[in-house]
């Protein structure tokens, strides 16, 4: 499957919590590194999830937060790496997080950028909602 999301991100589901609605997929994706996922009982059941499955965590660059400091939010996802490249473009620049091995790409617009002061070499937190992760099963 071929899709738009910059943040393809594969890796086997270690923990699934379901309640009334709503079941959380916790999947590990590498290097200590914890992607939290939201999805509807009825679609975890369509996908036949199981703890020990492969799955791959698909999330927009442009649903990606960032913060130079360590957060408490409500988000469930708050991933901490090291700005790789910052590539600008005319209104938003990309900018690419190293986390472990993986890399984290997120879409913000130049003002932040240079609001926040990110370079290349700062530690950054990548922070996306759970509700924010697409998961497609192997």
């Amino acid at each position: 499957m071929q899709t738009s999301a910059r943040n393809q991100l594969t890796g086997k589901i270690v923990e699934l919590n379901n309640g009334a609605i709503m079941t959380e997929v916790k999947v590990e994706v590498g290097d200590g590194v914890h992607i939290l996922a939201t999805v509807t009982n009825k679609g975890s059941s369509s996908l036949d999830l199981k703890v020990g499955d492969n799955i791959t965590a698909l999330v927009k660059a442009s649903s990606i937060v960032l913060c130079k400091q360590a957060l408490k939010t409500t988000a469930r996802n708050n991933i901490q790496g090291v700005v790789s490249e910052v590539k600008q473009g005319a209104v938003n620049s990309e900018v690419k997080i190293a986390v472990g091995s993986r890399v984290i790409c997120a879409v913000v617009t130049n003002e932040a950028v240079s609001d926040l002061s990110i370079t290349s070499g700062n530690t950054i937190y990548a922070i996306f909602k759970a509700s924010s992760v697409i998961l497609i099963a192997k």
